[in-house]
This record gives structure tokens, sequence and C-alpha cells, in this order.
């Protein structure tokens, strides 16, 4: 065992693994044909308590912050070889569920923090558009209450219910650039939440 880790840890990577070898191995090279893996696998990972591990135990989380049970995921899910349908739940733990836990209000938490937790609210990550590739500064998208938009026109190839996005919330200067939540129902995108971005 390497000194990073302790007993908690190596524990929860037994577990992982067990999980990893019996539901994504045997199915992750059809998932990447089809190009999409089934929301399934989110709710399964969380009944084992494998998405959601920083969301607050009031919520139905595991209300650690302790960053190495996600690195554990990551190095198994790379030690079995996979990676589309496995970055997905490494997306949900690692990039998203901390705007959530970090922006949301009262309410919000009480929304959605318990689906994150459970893995039947699926969270992604909207921030790019076409000719900006990862290039944030460069995004020009300008949120509205009621948007149609490539997220939700897409939505039957994809799986998220919850996404981050960056757009100006109007017409103005970079400085006015805010995050959102854009809340994914019935194929429309309604805004859930905004805050400051802490730069471009």
């Amino acid at each position: 065992m390497r000194s990073l880790y302790t007993d908690d840890h190596e524990a929860f990577r037994e577990s992982f693994s067990t999980f990893v070898q019996k539901e994504l191995a045997p199915h992750y090279l059809d998932w990447e044909e089809a190009g999409i893996a089934p929301r399934e696998i989110f709710a399964s990972a969380g009944q084992y308590g494998f998405v959601g591990m920083a969301v607050p135990e009031q919520y139905g989380g595991g209300g650690t912050n302790d960053f190495r049970f996600n690195a554990v995921i990551c190095e198994e899910l790379a030690a079995a070889g996979i990676s589309g349908a496995g970055l997905g739940l490494t997306l949900h733990n690692d990039i998203t569920t901390p705007y959530f836990i970090e922006y949301c209000n009262d309410e919000q938490a009480k929304r959605w923090l318990p689906g994150i937790a459970a893995g039947t609210l699926i969270t992604a990550i909207a921030m790019t558009e076409p000719g900006t590739g990862s290039d944030l500064a460069s995004i020009g998208t300008t949120a509205v209450r009621a948007l149609e938009s490539a997220a939700a026109r897409t939505s039957a190839k994809r799986r998220e219910d919850l996404s981050v996005m960056k757009a100006m919330s109007a017409p103005a200067p970079i400085d006015d650039v805010k995050m959102h939540c854009a809340s994914v129902a019935d194929g429309f995108v309604s805004l859930g939440f905004g805050f400051a971005a802490s730069g471009a």
C-alpha cells in the first residue's frame, strides 16, 4: 500500500474494483460502440457510495472532501482500461458536483443534491460552443430563462439532467460572465442558478 492511502481508501478501492469488474467491464465495449453508456450505471454507483462522496450527509452523500477517494476511482478505471463510461462518473464527482455543493442555495441543495449523491440526477458540463473548444474566454453564448440549446436538442443522445454552463447573462462586458446551472427536462433548458465566475 502506498503511503498516500489509508486502510479506508484501500477498502473503498476493493469495493470499487469489484463494481468495475461486475458492472462496467462486461458491457464497456458495447457502450463504446454505441457511443453512450446507460444512465443506470450512475444510479448503481450511487447505491454503493461511488458518486456524491463530497455531498453532505444530510443530502445522502458521503460527507467527505477527501479527494483521495476520487483518485482511487480514477486509478481503478484506468487499471481496467475503461475510459468513456468511467469518465462520466469522474466528471460527475470531480468536476460538476463541487459547483452544486458550493453554489446551491438551500432550496436548490434540497432539490438537487440528494439525486446527485444517489446517481439519479446526472451532471455534466457545457462550457464550449462551436469555434471555441476549451477557450472559455471566447464563449459568447447568452443565457436566457428559456433556452433551446444544443444540449437540449441533443438530449436524446445524452444522459445528463443538470449541466453547469458558462454564459453571459446579457450582452455585456466580460466581467458580467456568469456560471449557470441548466436543468434539462422535456427537451428544454431552464436556468436554476447563476453565480459570478472567478475569471473568464
